[in-house]
Formats: C-alpha cells, sequence, structure tokens
C-alpha cells in the first residue's frame, strides 16, 4: 500500500505502462535478434531472463524519478531522464546476467537492441500524447467562436503564447499569422504559425488573411519594451483596420495560481505614451538614501506615495510622511505598514505653511534628506484661489527650506514643474518662485549652510490626481463627452513610476550649484489625440461612440508647455534621462525681501499686490490681461 500511495493515479498508470513496455522492449530484442524459428529458442531460460529484466526496469525506474513529470508537458530534460533510467537499467542487466549465465542463452547483442526498444516504448507513448494534447484544440474548435488574432513581434513571448494556445482544448483566441518587426524573419514559421510580413506591411498581411477567411479582429502585442510613438503607431494601423489593440501580460502582471486560460490585456495609457526603460544607477540611489532618515512632504499625494513607495524600497533607517489630510496620510502609513513592516516611520498631520509646526517636527524627526512634494498643482483652482497657491507653494517651500537649514538636512529636493518655465499661470509662477529661493540657497551653501538644494522639473504625470487621464476615464465610464480644452493643445508626459524613479536619482547626482535638474520628457503628446486613442482602446470610435467636446482653454493654461527657457539650454549629466538647466538667479538677499513683501500681501488676502509682487518676482510671467491683448 505504500507503494501504491507514493505513486498514486496518474504515476501509478505511468509506471505499469513503463513496466509492461520493459517486457515487450525484452522480447522484441529477442525477436529482432533471432527471428521466428523456434530452434533458436529455450523457452524456460528466456522467461527468467524477461523476469529479471522487468524486475531491474522496475526497480530502476521507481528511483529514477520518472513520474514526476507530467506527459503533457513531456520535453528534452524528461528525454534526458528516460535515457539515463533505461542506460542504467539495461547496464545492470547486463552485470548480472554476465555473472550468472555469461549469456549462455541469449545472444549479448540482444542487450544492445533492448536498450533502443525500451528508448522508443518509453519516449514514444510521452511524445505522442503530447502532440496529441497540444493540438486537441484544432480538432474541436471549429464552431467560429474563436477570436483571430495576429501577433507582433517574433519573440520568445509569441512562441510562449502560440504553444500555450495549442496545450488549451478550449482557447479563446486563434492565431492566424505574426507580423516581424525586421524583414529577415517574414517568410518563416514559429509552431506551423506563418510570419507573414513586417509591421509596416500590415494592411497588405490583413487582405491576405481576409481572402483566406481568417480576417484577425484583435491585433496582439508580444513585445514589452516598444516604446509609446510606435504603440500609437501601430493602434492607429490596427483602428484602421478594423482591429482592437491588446498586449501579452507582462511576468510581473501575472497573479498568483496558475490558470489554463491565456489572458491577454487591453493596451493601457502608460503603453501609448512609455519609453525604453531608461538605465538608472541603482548604487548611487541606494547610496542617498539607505541608512538615512528621510522625510517627504505631501507624502500622500500623487508624486508624495510614489516617493514613499520607492524610498522604502531602498532601506532608510527611517522614514517620516508629512501631509495635511488625514485621509491621505492614513492610506500611506497603512501602505507603509503592511508593505514594509520593520521600516520605521512617523506619520505627522501638519501643514508646510505652518512655520511654526514644520519647525518642531524637524527638530523632533531629525531628517537627513527631504523631499518636499507638497504643493497645490491644478492650474485652474490655484488660478481661482491665489492666496492659498502662493502660501503653500511659495511660502511653504520657504519653511521646508528654512527648516532644513536650521536642522542641518544634508539634502533637500524640491519637485517641480514645467509650467515653471515662461509661466502663463499663478500655479507655474509660484513654482518657478520656490525654484528660485532653492537655487538661491544652493549658491549661498558655501558660506552659511551645508544643505545641498536639488529642484526637479518634470512635466504631467499620468494619471496622477486632477490629471487629464483620469478624467478621460471618468468621461468614457459615463459615457462621454471626452472634453479637450483646445484641438493643439499638447503636453508632455510621464508615468509617476519613472518620474519618481528619475528624481530620485538626479538627487545622487552631483551638480553645480544653482543648476535644475529636467527629466526628459520625450516628444510632447497632442491631447486630441490622447483623447481619440483611449477612446479606440475601449473598442469604440471617436465621435461616432464617443463625442469630443471643445471646451476652451482655461485661465492659466498655456496650449504648449515648455521644459526650457529659451535662456537656460539643456546640458547633458551623463545620466540619461536627466538634463541640467541654468535659469536666471536672484541675489538671495533681494529675493528674501520680495518674498517678504509677497507674504504679508497674503496675510492681507491682496490679490492685487501679490499678482505685481509675482510679476516682480518672476519677469516672464504673463498676467491674464496681457495674454488678451497679445
Amino acid at each position: 500500500m505504500n507503494f501504491v500511495r507514493k505513486i498514486s493515479g496518474r504515476g501509478l498508470i505511468a509506471y505499469i505502462h513503463d513496466i509492461v513496455m520493459s517486457g515487450a522492449a525484452f522480447w522484441l530484442a529477442i525477436y529482432l535478434r533471432l527471428g521466428d524459428d523456434p530452434q533458436f529458442y529455450a523457452l524456460q531460460p528466456m522467461v527468467r531472463a524477461c523476469i529479471i529484466f522487468v524486475g531491474i526496469c522496475a526497480v530502476v525506474f521507481w528511483f529514477s524519478g520518472l513520474y514526476r513529470g507530467v506527459w503533457r508537458y513531456a520535453s528534452m530534460s524528461d528525454l534526458l531522464a528516460i535515457t539515463r533510467a533505461v542506460t542504467i537499467a539495461v547496464f545492470t542487466y547486463l552485470l548480472v546476467m554476465f555473472l550468472w549465465t555469461r549469456f549462455q542463452y541469449i545472444p549479448r547483442s540482444t542487450v544492445l537492441i533492448a536498450w533502443f526498444a525500451l528508448m522508443a516504448l518509453l519516449g514514444g507513448p510521452r511524445f505522442i500524447y503530447r502532440i496529441f494534447k497540444d493540438r486537441r484544440f484544432d480538432l474541436e474548435n471549429g464552431n467560429g467562436r474563436q477570436i483571430f488574432v495576429l501577433l507582433v513581434g517574433t519573440g520568445d513571448r509569441a512562441e510562449l503564447f502560440i504553444r500555450a494556445l495549442r496545450q488549451t482544448g478550449n482557447a479563446n483566441y486563434r492565431v492566424v499569422g505574426i507580423l516581424s518587426e525586421s524583414k529577415s524573419r517574414v517568410g518563416r514559421q514559429i509552431h506551423g504559425v506563418d510570419v507573414l510580413a513586417t509591421t509596416n506591411d500590415m494592411a497588405d498581411a490583413v487582405i491576405a488573411l481576409d481572402n483566406q477567411g481568417t480576417r484577425p479582429q484583435r491585433l496582439i502585442l508580444t513585445n514589452d519594451d516598444m516604446d509609446g510613438a510606435r504603440v500609437r503607431a501601430l493602434l492607429d494601423q490596427a483602428n484602421a483596420l478594423g482591429m482592437t489593440l491588446a498586449r501579452l501580460p507582462q511576468p510581473t502582471d501575472f497573479k498568483t495560481g496558475i490558470s489554463d486560460k491565456n489572458e491577454i490585456r487591453p493596451v493601457a495609457v502608460e503603453d501609448l505614451l512609455g519609453r525604453p526603460q531608461t538605465a538608472l544607477d541603482r548604487n548611487a540611489m541606494a547610496h542617498l538614501i539607505e541608512g538615512k532618515r528621510v522625510l517627504i512632504t505631501g507624502a500622500g499625494g500623487s508624486i508624495g506615495s510614489e516617493l514613499v513607495r520607492q524610498v522604502a524600497d531602498f532601506k532608510p533607517a527611517e522614514i517620516g510622511l508629512l501631509e495635511n489630510s488625514e485621509f491621505a496620510l492614513y492610506n500611506i502609513d497603512r501602505e507603509v505598514m503592511e508593505t514594509w513592516p520593520t521600516l520605521s516611520r512617523v506619520s505627522v498631520l501638519a501643514d508646510v505653511r505652518d512655520k511654526a509646526r514644520l519647525g518642531h517636527v524637524f527638530a523632533e524627526f531629525n531628517p537627513d534628506l527631504v523631499f518636499h512634494a507638497a504643493a497645490l498643482k491644478h492650474v485652474p483652482l490655484v488660478e481661482d484661489n491665489i492666496v492659498e497657491g502662493v502660501t503653500t507653494n511659495v511660502n511653504g517651500t520657504v519653511n521646508v527650506a528654512d527648516a532644513c537649514i536650521n536642522n542641518g538636512v544634508s539634502v533637500m529636493v524640491l519637485i517641480s514643474t514645467d509650467k515653471a518655465v515662461n509661466p502663463s499661470s499663478v500655479m507655474g509662477a509660484t513654482k518657478r518662485i520656490a525654484e528660485s529661493y532653492c537655487q538661491a540657497l544652493d549658491l549661498k551653501r558655501g558660506a552659511n549652510a551645508t544643505t545641498r538644494f536639488v529642484t526637479v522639473r518634470f512635466g504631467n504625470v499620468l494619471g496622477s490626481t486632477g490629471s487629464v487621464v483620469p478624467l478621460f476615464q471618468r468621461q468614457l465610464a459615463e459615457g462621454g463627452p471626452l472634453s479637450v480644452t483646445h484641438p493643439d493643445m499638447t503636453r508632455y508626459f510621464m508615468t509617476i513610476r519613472e518620474a519618481v524613479e528619475l528624481v530620485i536619482q538626479a538627487s545622487a547626482l552631483d551638480s553645480p550649484d544653482g543648476k535644475i535638474f529636467v527629466l526628459e520628457m520625450g516628444e510632447p503628446i497632442r491631447i486630441m489625440d490622447l483623447a481619440e486613442q483611449m477612446i479606440r482602446l475601449a473598442g469604440l470610435n471617436p465621435g461616432k461612440d464617443i463625442k469630443i467636446e471643445i471646451t476652451g482653454v482655461r485661465p492659466g493654461e498655456k496650449l504648449f508647455e515648455e521644459v526650457f527657457h529659451g535662456a537656460e539650454p539643456p546640458v547633458a549629466t551623463g545620466c540619461p534621462g536627466v538634463l541640467l538647466a541654468a535659469p536666471r538667479v536672484t541675489s538671495l538677499d533681494e529675493l528674501r525681501g520680495d518674498l517678504d513683501e509677497l507674504s504679508r500681501a497674503c496675510q492681507g488676502g491682496d490679490v492685487e499686490k501679490i499678482t505685481t509682487q509675482i510679476k516682480k518676482l518672476v519677469p516672464e510671467y504673463i498676467l491674464e490681461n496681457e495674454r488678451a491683448h497679445q
């Protein structure tokens, strides 16, 4: 009973099969060597020899581990295991028979023949079974319910997908062709599926398949490193040919557990806007953070919370979460507690506008490194609430920077925005003022302070609160229309994760005093194109199924964002994805006087005085009434 329990079920069937095959291999070898003439057979000794051969095979097979494999997935490793087991069994039999009978009744050459026969009788059924299982759906699914798909890419992931479909008896998809990104593979096959053409000749391939009655309904990307411009182009091609666009899940997308379903994922907006992954200097990033006490302001916001996650991965000695929203602080505090349970953390409800409270927090936590992400960033709202915008974005940054100096912080990192370049909004102007103050402090560093001030500027972050993508997603869910302020408006985009990775990378680089790091954003994206692509990704037609409504440019908005001022040409840093800018610098003493005036105007709620002072601090800022006369 022990024996049965150890190899119960299909393993027991396979084991019995192999024992029967060993007997058959013995008699097959005898037949092939001696033929069917009775005079050559001494039946009784041969029966004893057969029993010995089968017995030896049974023992060897039991200890060889042949029954851990699954016949359906028989592979080269299984063939090697069979070869090893058969060789040991035959060699053991050869030794036993030589010592016992000196092969008096059986020709010695039958042992070699038995080796070949047993290899064929053990390996053959396994691979025949696999071929049958892999191709079973071809016989059972000619019912027209399958979705015809066209693959893009001829790499390993395309091969794995096709093979997985062949192993699935009720696959939802049928691969009718493959498009290659290079001409060298056109005309070849992967598991019997033809590489029809390059992606540039997609239309011709689809027409050819349509003539065969297998017009593809979906285009599936198999490469996970395709840049956003290429994905957008393929989306447009697929849409013109009446196909939807999808991608294979990346290895990191797979959920725990194994499923027989071959799932594909819709192409996400991140795929449309993505770019090849920048090579990062992880050692420098770890040196910046590991073992340090790190404080993050605005820790519950879109950028702040991603900063928390990535900083936590670099094993700081302690992390401080500073946030003025109780709910946002609760969420990020809970996430840190659950994901990094051993990381020491301090969660603080505080507002960067409260200088006294901020000083107390810094004195208590004593940070080595500060990431300042707290800000009001929604352009129209800040335009309508100028006092709050200036108090948070300017006074708040001054308070954080001064607290860093007063408490000997090693590095303060200011998160800025491309809207600070030639600003047309109060939000952009306030961020430029914040940049100016940190620049001035960094230039003064050698004289009175040890704190290094790093400013990192980038464009719109995909999916952050208040950004256009969540707005479009909500409007799509409601059936439209999608609201676009101007048909020609463009924006720079990057994902939150990529932005924060480059922020940390930039913070770890040495930079000349007073310079600003600018993250390379790639090509600007036309918002109208983004709206149309999101509608297509939902399987709908722009203008027909979902309308796009032009609402007009809102106060403070520009049609085209800039990452660099005309007078600050970019300089390479040696780190891909990060550039240096050298904007105009103001004397710290002069700047402090103007900031004091701005602070007093905010305290008095004097919007006119605030606007005048912003214009003085940021001469390139264009007031709304000035824009109207341009």
